[in-house]
């Protein structure tokens, strides 16, 4: 999939999330969400993305939620 549509979907995502108070609640709403109903190679893409260096225009709960909730962003090993 192309890397600046993940970006914008995980970002309207992020701004849905974005109102929150609690940002740890905000965080994991994130992630979560990209758990449910992100297929593994969206989530794979993206978190390889995020793993290269800082990545253009995604907002900062997104960047958060990649870092802090990797493992459960992680899909299972293709075998």
């Amino acid at each position: 999939m192309d890397g600046p549509k993940l970006v914008r979907m995980a970002n309207q995502i992020a701004t849905f999330f974005a109102t929150e108070p609690v940002r740890a609640l905000a965080v994991e709403g994130v992630a979560g969400h990209l758990k449910r109903f992100w297929e593994p190679r969206m989530r794979r893409e993206l978190l390889a993305m995020h793993a290269a260096g800082p990545v253009p225009g995604l907002h900062e709960l997104v960047a958060e939620a990649l870092r802090t909730q990797r493992a459960q962003l992680e899909p299972a090993a293709r075998g």
